[in-house]
């Protein structure tokens, strides 16, 4: 038990995720403070100096406003007297005491014989020191935060071993006890470089340990059996108003083949914006009920279900296939009906959202679960919806592009299809950049289209006008827009903090064509289909990843007419100028993870299946990949039968029926 821990404390370590004392331990600092004390004042005020130094003055405190006060006094070093000046500390003056000996941080301006600090240690500082800073919320601090630590790092601890004892020998790592010591309190830089290097190694070999066991698992599991007509899928194949590409054809070759096979299917589709993967899983959905199971598809909104939903009906118009819709705005009577129906097999098809993992929801024989935008689902929810069925198949659809080498890593437990062509007859997206001066250039632009009777969006990183920069939010960019164009264009407003149902309001507007302009955030990013849109128009477009913008991108050029994407921002033009340079996914997303690194990978949620703490995918991806080697040899040999926390770890992977 850590000493002077209350109620209140213990409820701000939990905002932090901590809840147990080893908790402590793996909340790793995210940066460090080295103090190298000297008694010599460099003249210079560009670099940060910690200097040992005798105070010579009382202290004079000065309220500049209230709440910001200014304390300043004198002090000297080697014979130099100098003025030191610090922000917000007025409650240190009591203890600044003439002829005492303290450290200060900062920088010396020789013209003023002035250092401003921003920071003072009222003992000394006599040799090498390195400071770790935690990422803490109000109210904790963290020299509390190192003293429980310390208390922690006495406790005896049965700490679960996460790395096998002849993998840690191999490779020379320290101890796990040494790790800790040296990640929180080194003496020097070596100590946090050994203690990362075996963290990083630890978190990456247990990622890789639970996606190759999965595949172990996946490559034993046995499938539901299915009689397929080949001729039957083949006519509707040939019964769709267009051809699939080369791509297409290929994945939909590889769902059926998984069908036949007495294996379980577990596929994820990668396509690109637009590339039709969606008439791929409505192909295999189909041969699935030829076969006579049911087939389900969640999709991550409503407006998604929706027009998912809409498409099917449309395209099984004249085949005796049954489809039904199931989202939360749906009335109570409504969704009662298709939990019957379902349950009495007199649906074959449903398409929803997080609805489908209601309870109530019983299929009475599923065959095959597709999830659209995996990424957007929690394990544990894909896993739910797959547990309401037996032995069904699973297919994962995902219109984030990620580069093929890491895919085949990152997601090495399921087979792989990839879309990379678009249909025939889309051009590619015409993209520009442009700075804010060039607003009425702009606006003449979308005006052009509008005239031309299309529609036309707009995107604006934040929901709410920030008084800290200036982005441009919805409804400033809203009443701008309308105050340009007067009544002549109807305006649309789109975000995240929107009811299910006033979004779903405004999107059918906007596909009816009662909305010319629809300003929104990223909530548009991912599956909406609006034809007639054939210009996006992105403000502080440096604000997001490459991946993000070219899904954005990607919600125009969705027909055969020429679409444009404006790029609006006043830096990182360089970087912006690959979404010129290309319209390939693929491409763009090997360029953002050389330039952001894996936190654009997956978008804005990760749902916690990547959340490291130390490890980060790109920088460290030679070590994953060795990691996944070790494990593949760890798993072959059987050894983890002898480890506790790998024993349990496989208890709770547990994907199959």
């Amino acid at each position: 038990m850590i000493k002077g821990l209350g109620e209140k404390t213990v409820k701000l370590l939990n905002q932090c995720g901590i809840y147990r004392a080893e908790d402590l331990l793996t909340y790793y600092p995210y940066r460090y403070e080295v103090f190298n004390p000297t008694d010599v004042l460099t003249l210079s005020g560009e670099f940060i100096q910690t200097v040992n130094v005798l105070v010579e003055s009382e202290p004079v405190v000065s309220y500049i406003r209230r709440n910001f006060n200014t304390l300043r006094f004198r002090v000297s070093a080697l014979n130099k007297v100098f003025q030191v000046s610090i922000f917000n500390r007025a409650f240190m003056k009591p203890h600044i005491e003439v002829g005492k000996k303290i450290t200060i941080i900062g920088r010396y301006d020789e013209k003023k014989n002035t250092f401003l600090a921003s920071d003072i240690k009222l003992k000394a500082i006599t040799s090498l020191q390195i400071k770790p800073v935690y990422h803490l919320v109000r109210g904790l601090k963290n020299a509390n935060f190192e003293k429980w630590l310390q208390e922690v790092m006495k406790l005896p601890m049965d700490l679960d071993v996460k790395i096998p004892f002849e993998i840690e020998k191999r490779y020379h790592f320290i101890s796990q006890t040494e790790a800790f010591g040296a990640i929180h309190f080194p003496k020097c830089a070596e100590d946090v470089k050994r203690a990362k290097v075996r963290f990083i190694y630890e978190e990456l070999f247990e990622f890789m340990f639970k996606i190759m066991y999965l595949k172990e698992k996946e490559t034993k599991a046995i499938g539901l059996p299915h009689v397929i007509s080949d001729e039957k899928v083949n006519d509707f194949v040939l019964s769709l108003p267009f051809e699939l590409t080369k791509d297409q054809k290929q994945a939909l070759a590889d769902g059926l083949q998984d069908l036949k096979s007495e294996k379980r299917m577990n596929r994820l589709l990668l396509g690109d914006v637009g590339s039709g993967k969606t008439i791929v899983a409505f192909i295999l959905m189909y041969a699935n009920v030829l076969s006579g199971y049911q087939s389900v598809l969640m999709a991550p909104t409503e407006i998604l279900a929706t027009q998912h939903y809409q498409s099917c009906k449309k395209f099984f118009d004249q085949y005796p296939v049954r489809i039904e819709l199931l989202v939360g705005s749906m009335k109570a009577s409504e969704k009662k009906k298709v939990f019957s129906d379902l349950s009495n097999q007199e649906v074959d098809i449903v398409i929803g959202t997080h609805a489908l993992l209601n309870d109530q929801v019983v299929f009475a024989n599923l065959g095959l679960v597709v999830t659209d935008e995996q990424h957007r689902f929690g394990v544990n929810q894909r896993k739910n919806l797959q547990n309401k069925g037996y032995r069904s198949d699973v297919l994962y659809l995902s219109a984030t592009p990620i580069p093929r080498t890491y895919a085949l890593t990152i997601y090495g437990d399921m087979d792989t299809s990839m879309i990379a062509t678009k249909p025939q007859g889309r051009k590619p997206v015409r993209t520009l950049i442009k700075k804010e001066a060039d607003v009425k250039e702009i606006l003449q632009a979308i005006y052009h289209e509008f005239q031309l009777g299309h529609q036309i969006y707009v995107v604006a990183p934040m929901i709410e006008e920030s008084e800290m920069d200036d982005l441009k939010d919805v409804h400033f960019l809203k009443e701008k827009f309308e105050l340009a164009f007067r009544d002549k264009v109807n305006v649309g407003v789109l975000h995240g903090k929107m009811k299910a149902s006033e979004k779903d309001q405004v999107m059918k507007s906007f596909e009816k064509g009662e909305i010319q302009i629809l300003i929104s955030t990223t909530v548009i990013e991912v599956g909406v289909d609006v034809p007639n849109a054939t210009m996006i128009v992105i403000f502080n477009a440096e604000r997001f990843g490459l991946a993000t913008l070219h899904q954005l991108r990607g919600r125009v050029g969705r027909n055969n007419l020429q679409s444009t994407c404006i790029l609006i921002s006043n830096q990182e033009v360089e970087r912006l100028k690959v979404l010129e340079e290309s319209n390939d996914g693929f491409y763009i997303s090997e360029k953002d993870f050389e330039l952001r690194g894996q936190g654009d990978l997956f978008g804005v949620e990760q749902s916690g299946d990547m959340s490291f703490k130390m490890a980060d995918l790109k920088r460290d991806y030679k070590i994953l990949l060795q990691a996944k080697n070790d494990v593949i040899d760890y798993l072959k040999s059987g050894d983890y039968f002898q480890s506790a926390y790998y024993r349990d770890l496989t208890n709770k992977i547990d994907f199959t029926n």
